[in-house]
Parts: structure tokens; C-alpha cells; sequence
């Protein structure tokens, strides 16, 4: 009869999970002393059911093996430490110096800004005098960069400006024209019709219907 294979999960009915436990640690115990023995091995195993109780083998002495396993991981790990403590040290250092630069940068600024001065020999203070002097010389010549630049771009801005008001002049004198043109024809009408109404005559009759007078109408 072929045996399945078992799948690999929690066995759910307790008796079932107690008797493979059970033969299970019986094959495991002797795989460990077989190990042991042909191998020359020094072997330690250790194992508690799920109640918590303990099964153990030990090809020596259990103490030694646990003993020897201490100072194995100890050495494995001790170097390890050695190069967390290096890395440590090195940025302590290198803190340290970043902060003795900030304090030198700090006390250079206080001197530039006029304060702290009181220390200073006259060399130092004819160093600082120069610096001071080469930076407003530099900002001197960026600012007149500056005034440059903005110069220029108002320089555009009004060829842009100018141009665009010679297109509205264009516009706004053949405007003119077609108004001109367009109100002489109007004004030629006007006289056309007011000469024309000139030359209607007007009758006004007075009196009964019988006997009306025939007047004509003064303008």
C-alpha cells in the first residue's frame, strides 16, 4: 500500500495530533542519536509538547553543548559589534568636527555683522575690513547687472507697446474714413428729400363746406 503524503498543517482532533506527536518525536529523537553516532557528531535536542512538557537528547552532556553554542554565536556576533561600535566612534567624529566648523562659521558671521569684535587683533580686522570691501564690490557690480537687465526688458516692452499702437492708429483712421464717407451720402439725401418737400403745395379750406375759401399756406 502507497502512503499518501501528508499535507503539512495543524492537525485539528486533539487525540490524532497527540499520537503523531508522539511518533514523531520518537523518529526525531532517533535521527538525532544516529546523527550522533555515525557521524561523530555532537548533537543536542530539545523539545516540549504542547502541554509543556520537556524531551531532550544530548550526545555529551547537555550543559556543554549549550555552553559551546553561547560561545560560538558569541564569537559570530562580537565582530559584528566591533564594526557597529567603528561606524559609531567615526560619526561621533565627524559630528564633533561639523560642529567645530558651525561654531567658526557662527563666530566669522558675528565679526562680518560688526559684533564680537572686541578680540580681534588689527590684522584680523584689517582682513575683515578687505572682505567686507570685496563683498560690496560685488554686489555693486550685481546690481548694476540687475538694473541692466531691467532696463533691456523695458526697452522690449516698448518696442511691443509702440507697435501695437501703430496698428490701433491704422484702425482708427480708416474708421474715420468710412464715418466721413458714409455721413457726406447721408447729408446728400437729406437736401435731395428737403427739396423735394419744398415743391409740395399745401391747400387750407376755411369755412362752411358750402361756400369754403381757397387760401394757400404761408410757409
Amino acid at each position: 500500500m502507497v502512503r499518501g503524503k501528508t499535507q503539512m498543517r495543524r492537525i485539528e482532533n486533539a487525540t490524532s495530533r497527540q499520537v503523531t506527536f508522539s511518533k514523531r518525536r520518537n523518529g526525531l529523537l532517533k535521527k538525532a542519536f544516529e546523527l550522533s553516532v555515525l557521524c561523530d557528531a555532537e548533537v543536542g535536542l530539545v523539545i516540549f509538547s504542547p502541554r509543556g512538557k520537556l524531551y531532550e537528547f544530548a550526545s555529551s552532556s547537555m550543559q556543554e553543548i549549550i555552553e559551546r553554542y553561547k560561545r560560538h554565536t558569541k564569537d559570530k556576533v562580537q565582530p559584528e559589534n566591533q564594526v557597529g561600535e567603528q561606524n559609531l566612534q567615526h560619526m561621533q567624529h565627524a559630528a564633533a568636527s561639523l560642529m567645530e566648523k558651525i561654531e567658526l562659521l557662527e563666530e566669522s558671521k558675528r565679526k562680518l555683522l560688526g559684533e564680537g569684535l572686541q578680540s580681534c587683533s588689527l590684522v584680523e580686522l584689517q582682513q575683515i575690513e578687505k572682505q567686507l570691501e570685496r563683498s560690496v564690490s560685488t554686489i555693486r557690480a550685481r546690481k548694476i547687472q540687475v538694473f541692466k537687465e531691467q532696463i533691456e526688458r523695458l526697452k522690449e516692452k516698448e518696442k511691443i507697446l509702440a507697435s501695437e499702437n501703430a496698428i490701433l492708429r491704422e484702425k482708427f483712421g480708416g474708421l474715420q474714413q468710412r464715418q466721413g464717407s458714409s455721413g457726406e451720402k447721408e447729408g446728400e439725401a437729406l437736401c435731395t428729400e428737403s427739396s423735394e418737400k419744398s415743391d409740395v403745395e399745401t391747400e387750407l379750406f376755411i369755412g362752411p363746406p358750402e361756400c369754403r375759401i381757397r387760401r394757400p399756406l404761408q410757409n
